[in-house]
């Protein structure tokens, strides 16, 4: 087993909790860059404390005794690396004060599996990400307390029928707000996330066996909706009296013509605003979600919007192309501009970037690779989820030909009869 590249003890006084001139003293794991801290029960006088050598200044009895217990503290750390490296178990910040508080034997619960979770996940995920893990948390926290009248239990306890119950409580589940209830995907999600830190429990070694392992997440599969040609061109022709509405119906429309999701447009910069390898203008950033890169040839429509937005005093005074505007009220909105557009299709932001993908590139003859490039996609498969777009423009331009070649057969047929 691979053991860690980085290993070291910081001991520092918690000066925010400091109060009558002393501070709490703490001990500071680091393995590869994760950090775990350690109260060391112990109050220590500030102006006493050497930063620099994480030590006691002086030659003081309690100086000495401090000193003292510091160095113990150190031993028994380095020593519980090196038990955990002998035992070839995976070695973190977190395993190692496990061993030395004599903790990594306890039995663990789903409490310490989401606060362990949340805390080393903490700057990994995107904000957007962790919400949603915060999300099933609740959900989970909620099952327990509805199913066994417990707010935790111990992660042994966990088997395949509590993993088949909490599917079953997410798929009746009835929401007391304005919310509809959970199809089977989300319930999918949920449970998907659970399992994530099932696993991470697992590879802690604070379970000896993952209660997942025969559980198979059946996802329905979901064909992506967008709009039309015509679609698109009425909400475009529409006139709204409303700022807001046209507002909204710009932004929409920018997306439709450069398959950014939300986040991506409403952060875009005018740095992100370049000349290409062509001489014209692309758009060169990394989608948010994932950091992979755009590169995105701007088309005549979004350009006109760039400029219809770039000196508005909101963009402007947020350093970006566009004023901000959250995505709930986007979405709010949009469902306005169905209506009065007559449109019956569930309009959200996100449409656009299917939109973007079927109607402005693939039906108009975009290869495939080249739209997975500007959608930011990392493989090809998740790009041809839009196949059947083309199966249908494959449809739509044979009709044509049939038609074309049996007016020219009776065409043909006609001269030959009068001849």
């Amino acid at each position: 087993m691979k053991t860690s590249t980085t290993f070291s003890i910081l001991f520092w006084l918690k000066l925010s909790k400091a109060s009558n001139g002393k501070a709490p003293l703490y001990a500071r794991i680091t393995v590869n860059g994760q950090r775990a801290e350690i109260s060391l029960k112990r109050k220590i006088t500030i102006e006493h404390w050497c930063p620099v050598k994480s030590r006691m200044k002086g030659t003081k009895e309690e100086s000495r005794a401090i000193n003292s217990f510091l160095d113990q503290v150190s031993s028994e750390i380095y020593q519980a690396n090196n038990e955990l490296k002998s035992e070839e178990k995976f070695i973190t910040a977190h395993t190692i004060k496990a061993r030395f508080l004599k903790e990594d034997q306890q039995n663990f619960t789903i409490n310490d599996i989401i606060g362990y979770h949340n805390e080393d996940m903490l700057g990994k995920l995107k904000h957007g990400t962790q919400k949603n893990y915060y999300t099933t948390q609740a959900y989970i926290t909620d099952f327990l307390f509805t199913k066994y009248k417990v707010t935790n239990i111990y992660l042994k306890q966990l088997y395949y029928n509590f993993i088949l119950k909490f599917e079953t409580y997410l798929k009746a589940h009835k929401p007391v707000d304005h919310h509809k209830p959970m199809g089977n995907n989300t319930v999918m999600k949920h449970i998907e996330r659970f399992r994530k830190m099932i696993t991470l429990a697992y590879k802690l070694d604070w379970i000896e066996k993952d209660p997942f392992i025969n559980f198979d997440a059946k996802f329905d599969k979901v064909e992506r909706n967008f709009l039309s040609e015509s679609e698109l061109e009425a909400i475009e022709e529409k006139h709204f009296s409303i700022e807001r509405l046209c507002f909204v119906r710009d932004m929409f429309v920018f997306a439709c013509y450069t398959g950014l999701s939300y986040i991506d447009a409403i952060s875009l910069q005018p740095s992100d605003i370049l000349h290409g390898i062509d001489g014209e203008l692309w758009i060169v950033t990394n989608r948010i979600k994932t950091d992979n890169p755009l590169k995105i040839p701007i088309l005549p429509k979004a350009l006109e919007l760039i400029n219809k937005y770039k000196k508005h005093p909101k963009a402007l005074a947020n350093g970006t192309v566009f004023p901000k505007i959250s995505n709930q009220k986007l979405n709010s909105y949009l469902k306005e501009i169905a209506d009065l557009c007559q449109i019956h299709k569930n309009l959200t932001f996100h449409l656009a970037r299917h939109t973007f993908a079927t109607t402005i590139t693939l039906t108009n003859g975009v290869p495939m690779e080249t739209v997975s490039k500007l959608l930011g996609h990392s493989r090809l498969s998740t790009t041809q989820i839009y196949a059947k777009v083309i199966e249908r423009k494959v449809s739509d331009d044979m009709k044509q030909l049939k038609n074309h070649l049996i007016a020219r057969q009776k065409q043909y047929d006609l001269v030959k009869k009068i001849n």
